[in-house]
């Protein structure tokens, strides 16, 4: 079967399976099962895939049809110009994330140390570590195979000055941070089942479950942040788009000052951040 043939055959599949983004998902698997780009769709379409290359594509399209994520079929995905290894393990990194990665850098300088509450797949932690000199970074999270894969993406980008712990949120971290950082579950528990398919069946629960407001993970961390923050020492926080002012309200009771709120492109709140003093 030739490429455009078996591509339309792939977009009508993910379509009627209710893909939004059919179009897309469909040449990106073509590209990885063919170890082509966008250009070979359009300008080879006439090219005949092996037999072999035909039956994997059908396969992961099949798979992409039934809601595993698209990461998890490809088993990487991008974040801040880099690629990560993910699955089942850890929560995919969604763009609105960059946000928070960005927020920190502003405040970043080299020789820093920064610790990431609930790692997940490191992609926080190993961003800020890529894109500054001398950091130092500790990832700390309760899933041992969360870890797993965290130091792989480590290994990968051959990030040096990192280490990774497993640790119910501050239990077996030691020092002290010039910044936290977490992206922590925030979904309200009555929420979670209607979430996309993608996210309620195949991201870990316990990434997303924030308890019965949303807020119980903001609760706990910024009560424990300020034990491991030095004077000037700072605390960045993913929110929910409705969670603005009650977390504000959190680190604000616990004694942080110059509390940000940060909004994403959508304009919806969705980083909050404070000075411990």
């Amino acid at each position: 079967m030739q490429y455009q043939e078996i591509y339309k055959q792939g977009v009508s599949a993910l379509k009627k399976a209710g893909i939004e983004e059919a179009s897309l998902d469909a040449r990106l698997l073509l590209e990885e099962v063919c170890g082509t780009d966008r250009t070979a769709l359009y300008v080879h379409g006439e090219k005949e895939l092996t037999g072999q290359q035909e039956k994997e594509y059908l396969e992961k399209i099949r798979l992409r049809a039934e809601r595993i994520p698209l990461q998890h079929i490809l088993g990487k995905t991008e974040f801040m110009g880099l690629t990560f290894l993910v699955n089942r393990d850890v929560l995919c990194p969604r763009p609105d994330t960059e946000i928070l990665v960005e927020e920190v850098m502003k405040y970043l300088h080299d020789g820093m140390r920064i610790l990431d509450i609930g790692t997940g797949s490191g992609c926080i932690l190993l961003s800020l570590l890529h894109y500054s000199n001398d950091c130092q970074g500790v990832g700390a999270d309760i899933s041992e195979s969360a870890l797993r894969t965290a130091k792989g993406n480590a290994e990968r980008l051959s990030a040096e000055q990192v280490c990774f712990v497993e640790s119910n949120l501050f239990e077996h971290v030691e020092g002290q941070f010039e910044i936290i950082v977490s992206n922590p579950p925030y979904i309200k528990s009555s929420d979670i089942e209607d979430l996309m398919p993608e996210v309620k069946d195949h991201d870990p629960r316990s990434a997303l479950d924030g308890g019965e407001d949303g807020l119980f993970f903001y609760r706990k961390i910024t009560g424990r942040a300020k034990e491991h923050l030095p004077g000037g020492g700072m605390l960045f926080y993913e929110i929910g788009c409705e969670q603005g002012k009650a977390v504000s309200g959190i680190m604000e009771e616990q004694g942080f000052r110059d509390i940000q709120i940060v909004k994403d492109f959508s304009g919806l709140d969705r980083v909050v951040f404070g000075t411990w003093y």
